[in-house]
């Protein structure tokens, strides 16, 4: 198996040949592309304007044995303070199509959900209300069904697009990968998992089947879930959204609650005392703080009520 030891000049020029030399940064903080604020630089970013593009250069990426992390808003991620090795794999506003058609809505991995529901909204079909408040894309929502308010992404996913890796050749590296489309009954979609985050495909679209409605009752639902949203969590503050997953048969926010951890500090990160599951960036915060602060809630709430929280936050990097 090859090690990863940098990004050769040929890699690089490589890069630039399958997305654009202007697509591609080298040493990016990727601070500014996660909702937390948080993270240092990453080798190299890409960011491929079409879905053809996003395959080259996974397929660059795999033959030259260059790890490749996907980021779409940024949201539900810790990024190390160290950065990240290898490419960054940059799936935001370069790649953002929304499409409707009858009652179908396509959209590209790096739509914002809020996006895909006022597109929904525009063409009177109903299904995304509960989702358009989630801060993340399509690509990501898709990774790890993404849910609120009792509903999810498979509830109204039709089908994805992906990137599917190359087959592991003798010496460690992959060959060239393939597209293929997905439905959703294909995708094993549980809460908070996916079949496309298990075998490490990458989305590059999808398709939501969405019915006929009201725009009036339609554009009512999403106020309602927007108002909801803002009374009861820090949107005003940086954070990568839900820190922990539920755990069975309690909530989160309250557990923490109860241990006494409302408003509790590492350096600049902070449980918000507006709702205790959210961890928060109060401004510098590093993602040493987060980590240590993830830790010590983790530890008292074991010891008081003898349940593990399991960050629902995805840590990548090196911290």
């Amino acid at each position: 198996m090859h090690e990863y030891d940098g990004i050769s000049d040929e890699v690089l020029c490589a890069l630039g040949g399958a997305a654009g030399e202007d697509a591609v940064a080298l040493f990016e903080p990727m601070a500014g592309h996660t909702t937390f604020k948080i993270g240092g630089p990453a080798d190299v970013v890409v960011a491929p304007t079409d879905e053809d593009a996003v395959a080259r250069v996974l397929d660059v990426c795999a033959m030259a044995s260059v790890p490749v992390t996907v980021v779409g808003a940024g949201s539900d991620l810790l990024v190390g303070d160290r950065g990240i090795r290898g490419a960054v794999l940059l799936l935001r506003d370069n790649l953002a199509g929304i499409e409707a058609a009858g009652t179908r809505v396509r959209a590209q991995a790096g739509a914002l959900l809020r996006d895909v529901a006022l597109a929904a909204e525009e063409a009177e079909l109903t299904g995304m209300e509960p989702l358009w408040g989630i801060p993340g894309a399509v690509g990501g929502a898709c990774h790890m069904n993404a849910g609120a308010y009792d509903a999810c992404i498979a509830d109204v996913l039709e089908s994805v697009r992906v990137y599917v890796p190359g087959p592991v050749l003798p010496d460690g590296s992959r060959g060239r990968g393939s597209l293929k489309v997905l439905g959703v009954g294909e995708l094993a979609m549980g809460y908070r998992r996916s079949r496309i985050h298990d075998e490490g495909l990458t989305v590059l679209s999808a398709t939501f089947a969405l019915a006929p409605g009201n725009r009036a009752m339609i554009h009512a639902a999403m106020d309602d879930y927007r108002r909801r949203r803002e009374e009861k969590q820090p949107l005003e503050m940086a954070s990568a959204g839900s820190t922990f997953k539920r755990p069975v048969g309690h909530f989160a926010g309250k557990l923490i609650m109860d241990a006494g951890l409302r408003g509790a500090r590492v350096g600049g990160a902070q449980v918000s005392e507006k709702h205790c599951g959210f961890v928060v960036n109060t401004g510098g915060a590093t993602a040493a703080d987060v980590n240590a602060l993830i830790s010590r809630i983790q530890d008292e709430v074991r010891e008081r009520f003898g349940v593990e929280l399991e960050p629902e936050v995805k840590r990548i990097g090196e911290f």
